[in-house]
């Protein structure tokens, strides 16, 4: 018997001896795992967004603002068509039965509101959605139109509820008449008309909380319904397994601060609107085909785009029937925008000189920009990393660090390699004493509802960070120093130290490049997800498109995918570059005039040690 077959057995040992404590642990919480917030069974089912685009899109084309268009081809919009979703979904079902009506909150508010992601109206693994994938106005809608804006703070929850969540879709949603003489509930919304103003043909009402940072914490914070953290050493902490905290990491940051200094969450400029949701700047700008109430300035277009790129390229090219090809080309301009614009800012910030012979000391600093660590998100498989080179006067290479093949998606995993991700496991699988996360044959794994530890968290924070002491956002393995000492904020910045070889008959000068890099899902964890499939043999993808079922389980739907879309190829953030022109040591014998003209150009030049050109 193979190592491999060996911790496969271990693996499967282990968790037929937990799952029933797992299971127990999410009864536990009463009617599963999203016990909190609205439950399933609304007065009024949730409206279309196909129905929204006749007065919300389509009717500045040129501008491209429009509310339904710019919404369109977001992952917010195709939260329920990401092909990674469903074959995670499909892995979490088989390590937790019935788990996935959790994922289905936040993945498909429409499906699961109207009682379609269990049994006995649905299926946890989406099967019981209704609609095909490939087409609008049904339960793959994603986080449509009106779900956002029925959102609202509940002031008279159910006993033992509170009026707010932050965290697993605990969400609220209006399901009352909106006024007196209504029939429906209100559209909240960031504006109250007044005088002069031409309200919609709607009902409506301004909601502080739609606008506010608050109303994203509803899905990006994950805890698990099952498992508490265990600690370092070993310590089941109490706290909930934190999955994913990107609201949180927001929370405890500068961005945060600034937000609430006036009492109204992120109403102001750094809330998470501003970056997700920026204004538009055309003028005039109308959030509606009747073209009343010009908002330039005051309108948030709805990019909703974060860093993935690669999804809606895939979707774009899968799923024609959608004809979204220029809002997913859309989406993808813009994500693309956000990485290399604002994202981070890479420098060489340090380094000796060039001597063949000896190595070459750098170091680069890569900032973070962003409101959240660095990458945020959800983990597995979520990851950034440095690509440095260095290469003499004829462009030959001398040494990389960081190394990506795009034709097989594999980085190169040197020792002086530095990749920024999250590394959650769990505690003592192999027998280790440790948080693992990989099996006994040092295959990685990814069992997102399983986990409840992290084996390291080396992401950078964002500016003004003060959770460095706080369990489920703290650096783990990993060390940023604090701003000034005692002031418990971490910097957001981190600096990596390479030690470069030059070559004896290295050719000077010698330039030294360093580029920041982005990928949505790595080779390894498209691979797990495919394996999963096959060796625990899930089902064909059971849900419908327009041309018929894919015939193959959604982990080898994805690996396909991934092989068509160039592997999801890495997106280039920032870079910066030095070139080392070398010492001047050895001066050969030069006439009178020689030594007045090198004389003057050793003036003009700092005296030959200004011998670094920056890109």
């Amino acid at each position: 018997m193979s190592d491999s077959d060996r911790a496969g057995i271990r693996f499967r040992l282990v968790f037929s001896v937990a799952l029933p404590a797992l299971l127990g642990a999410a009864a536990a919480w009463g009617g599963g795992a999203t016990p909190f917030g609205t439950q399933p069974g609304l007065n009024y089912e949730l409206i279309a967004p196909f129905d929204c685009r006749f007065c919300h899109g389509d009717y500045d084309l040129e501008a491209d603002i429009e509310p339904w268009n710019t919404w369109a081809g977001s992952m917010m919009a195709n939260s329920t068509r990401d092909p990674l979703f469903w074959a995670a979904l499909d892995v979490a079902n088989n390590d937790v039965p019935g788990v996935g009506d959790f994922c289905l909150r936040c993945h498909s508010p429409t499906g699961w509101l109207g009682g379609r992601s269990e049994p006995p109206g649905g299926s946890v693994d989406g099967c019981g959605l209704l609609g095909n994938l490939d087409e609008a106005g049904n339960d793959f809608d994603g986080i449509s139109c009106h779900f956002c804006h029925r959102m609202e703070v509940n002031d008279n929850p159910p006993p033992g509820e509170q009026p707010v969540y932050y965290e697993n879709g605990s969400f609220w949603i209006d399901d009352g008449d909106c006024t007196a003489m209504s029939t429906g509930p209100c559209r909240y919304g960031p504006y109250d008309y007044g005088v002069g103003d031409v309200p919609p043909p709607h009902e409506w009402a301004f909601s502080q909380y739609l606008v506010d940072s608050d109303i994203c914490g509803n899905c990006h914070n994950v805890t698990s319904p099952l498992l508490n953290l265990i600690d370092e050493n070993g310590m089941d902490t109490g706290i909930p397994f934190p999955i994913e905290r990107t609201f949180m990491e927001w929370q405890q940051s500068d961005y945060a601060g600034a937000a609430r200094a006036d009492g109204h969450g992120a109403s102001s400029v750094q809330g998470c609107q501003s970056c997700h949701m920026p204004q538009a700047s055309e003028d005039p700008a109308f959030a509606c085909a009747f073209q009343d109430n010009d908002r330039t300035g005051d309108m948030a277009t709805h990019q909703l785009v974060g860093g993935n790129v690669w999804i809606p390229t895939v979707l774009r090219g899968e799923y024609p029937a959608l004809m979204r090809d220029e809002e997913y080309s859309a989406t993808i301009a813009w994500a693309t925008d956000m990485l290399q614009n604002r994202t981070a800012t890479v420098e060489i910030v340090d380094s000796s000189e060039p001597t063949p012979g000896e190595d070459l000391d750098v170091t680069v600093r890569v900032t973070n920009l962003t409101g959240h660590k660095l990458p945020t998100g959800y983990p597995e498989g979520r990851r950034m990393w440095l690509h440095a080179t260095a290469r003499d006067a004829e462009g030959d290479l001398l040494w990389e660090s960081g190394g990506y093949d795009f034709d097989t998606g594999d980085l190169t995993q040197d020792a002086q390699v530095k990749i920024y991700e999250i590394k959650p496991g769990i505690w003592d699988l192999n027998g280790t004493g440790e948080c693992d996360t990989s099996d006994g044959a040092a295959n990685p794994l990814f069992h997102f509802v399983l986990n409840n530890c992290i084996a390291s968290d080396n992401r950078i924070p964002p500016l003004g960070f003060t959770g460095g002491s706080d369990p489920e956002t703290a650096p783990v393995a990993y060390t940023y120093p604090e701003t000034s000492p005692g002031s418990g904020i971490l910097v957001s910045y981190d600096d990596t130290d390479y030690q470069i070889p030059v070559p004896a008959d290295a050719v000077l000068p010698i330039t030294i490049e360093a580029r920041l890099y982005f990928q949505t899902v790595s080779k390894e964890y498209v691979e797990f997800l495919r394996d999963e499939a096959v060796t625990g043999g899930f089902p064909d993808d059971c849900i419908p498109r327009t041309t018929g079922l894919p015939g193959m389980s959604r982990g080898e739907l994805l690996h396909d995918m991934w092989q068509r879309y160039d592997r999801s190829a890495p997106v280039d953030v920032a870079s910066d570059f030095l070139t080392f022109q070398g010492d001047v040591l050895e001066i050969p014998a030069l006439s009178v005039l020689g030594l007045i003209l090198l004389g003057s150009l050793l003036a003009g030049v700092g005296l030959a040690r200004l011998r670094r050109t920056r890109g």
